[in-house]
């Protein structure tokens, strides 16, 4: 395991535990982080408050660590999605080739060449109370924006998974398993899967990436994650108005979205050396 890859996997794993123990060090410190204290409004740092309190004089550690749940959520729900239907995508058309791989390439390539974020703003905002579906709940944010961000994050994954499928087809241990009497889905699965594995693996860990900058836009922007429930997007968005008066109250979940999407970074780095 190269030095990137492990001090990627090793800050994502302290994010991960920190998020899941958010509810320990909740009633450690006996605050509510969805309660309202206006008399500790922009509190600095201090004991009772490591991290000092926002606009509503609530704990800003507390909500670091349930919007990182959020973050995480979203992140990892549209890398596996993404992932998931790119690479069933991009081996389909590999295999099939011909109409079937025009279809779906001429698709993925009007994906791609739409704007994504205005694309992504019209999306968010349309009103899904509308069609009988829950909005305004955490959980149903986060179901929306995920299927909204994958259903625009497979399509890298696609062209990577065709191309390195193209190249392993083609290969004389993919004729040797076919002569042997292999079926297709065996070919596809137990040989040339495995193969492609590695810049798939890649786009991945870029993809949780991009899914948290996107949930962290979409939530500054009001679209994404809506209060009282955190966001490291809404967090930002509250406390542009006393950014220089309280800088804290940005610069903790900025910095927890650079930490975030530079883990990623490294792990997928170090996943591309290693090949």
């Amino acid at each position: 395991m190269t030095l990137r890859l492990a001090l990627g996997l090793g800050i994502l794993a302290l994010l991960a535990a920190a998020a899941a123990g958010a509810g320990i060090l909740r009633q450690a410190l006996g605050h509510d982080p969805f309660a309202p204290d206006l008399f500790l409004r922009y509190a600095e740092a201090s004991a009772e408050h490591p991290l000092g309190t926002d606009e509503l004089g609530r704990d800003i550690l507390l909500r670091l660590l349930y919007g990182a749940r959020v973050s995480l959520a979203v992140g990892l729900g549209v890398a596996l999605g993404a992932t998931l239907l790119g690479t069933a995508i991009g081996l389909l058309a590999a295999w099939r080739g011909g109409w079937v791989e025009a279809v779906l390439m001429r698709l993925a390539d009007g994906l791609l060449a739409l704007p994504a974020l205005p694309l992504l703003v019209v999306l968010a905002a349309v009103d899904t109370g509308r069609f009988g579906l829950p909005r305004g709940e955490a959980l149903a944010d986060i179901a929306r924006i995920t299927v909204i961000l994958v259903l625009f994050g497979w399509v890298g994954v696609a062209r990577l998974a065709r191309a390195a499928a193209l190249t392993q087809l083609a290969l004389d241990y993919v004729a040797a398993a076919r002569i042997s009497g292999a079926t297709e889905a065996r070919v596809l699965l137990r040989h040339v899967l495995p193969n492609i594995a590695s810049p798939i693996a890649v786009a991945t860990a870029l993809a949780v990436a991009g899914a948290v900058l996107a949930e962290s836009t979409l939530s500054f922007l009001g679209l994404g994650i809506q209060p009282p429930a955190p966001s490291w997007g809404n967090m930002l968005a509250n406390a542009q108005e006393m950014i220089f008066a309280a800088p804290w109250t940005a610069f903790w979940p900025g910095l927890a979205i650079l930490l975030t999407v530079t883990a990623c970074s490294l792990v997928a780095d170090g996943v591309r050396t290693r090949r």
